[in-house]
């Protein structure tokens, strides 16, 4: 199966990192951005930027960094967006609506499909967003985790946000599961029967009911939903059970005996 695209809209939502201090946080964030189909990054007044530590986290995502926007104040990075949340832990005397970021993706990816530019503030690592920088936001978003222990940094934060606005894009994982054929009814009737015989031929149903024990390994095998490869494996371990307890194939004599 061939992997899905990366929506396109998603290039309508970017980070904004205000005042970032330690370079290696912004690369870590480019890493989380791009982990999840976002490329947009805006660095307000960054402390040190570019950095080769910036760039040795970023990891496969240092093309992030080479286009990221660097402006001196929130007010230029928020120039053309129409929502942007402020992500805060923080207490504060504001009426705007607090929600977490599971409650406030669909809107977003909403607006980003749209067209309009949305943008996801973060403030400095250790004071957070100012509350003249939350005021220049109209959502304002918190990460809900333990109260008496709630220690997230910069790139934790922007990867719970971005994986929970990628998981609103409708790519799904589909992907990367094993491909295999579907085994037919008749195959795995087929299966069992020959199962039976093995059991039948190994003198397994001495002391059991045969007619007891095959439909309930019957009724295993179509829940179970077996492939057509997995049918053929356990058929060719039946015959070669078979073969042993008819004789035609001696079992191997054990090392070292």
């Amino acid at each position: 199966m061939n992997k899905p695209q990366v929506p396109d809209f998603l290039k309508n939502i970017r980070v904004v990192l205000a005042r970032p201090s330690h370079p290696g946080n912004i690369g870590s964030a480019a890493r989380a951005m791009k982990t999840m189909g976002l490329t947009r990054l805006y660095l307000v007044e960054p402390k040190v930027f570019p950095s080769e530590e910036a760039n040795v986290l970023a990891s496969g995502a240092v093309d992030v960094l080479e286009h990221a926007t660097v402006v001196s104040s929130l007010t230029e990075a928020l120039s053309d967006v129409t929502v942007a949340c402020a992500l805060t832990s923080r207490r504060r005397e504001l009426t705007t609506p607090l929600s977490t970021p599971r409650e406030t993706a669909p809107e977003l990816i909403a607006r980003a499909r749209e067209g309009e530019q949305v943008a996801l503030v973060f403030g400095n690592e250790t004071f957070g967003l100012s509350i003249e920088e939350v005021e220049m936001c109209n959502r304002l978003v918190t990460v809900p985790g333990n109260p008496d222990y709630f220690s997230l940094n910069l790139a934790m934060a922007v990867q719970v946000m971005t994986y929970e606005l990628f998981s609103h894009t409708g790519v799904d994982v589909n992907y990367l599961k094993a491909e295999g054929e579907a085994a037919s009814m008749a195959e795995v009737e087929s299966m069992c029967g020959h199962l039976d015989n093995t059991l039948e031929a190994i003198g397994y149903y001495e002391r059991r009911n045969s007619e007891r024990l095959m439909r309930r390994m019957r009724a295993l095998f179509n829940r179970a939903g077996v492939l057509r490869e997995e049918i053929d494996i356990l058929r060719g371990f039946f015959k070669q059970v078979q073969r042993v307890a008819d004789g035609s194939l001696p079992p191997r004599d054990k090392q070292g005996e």
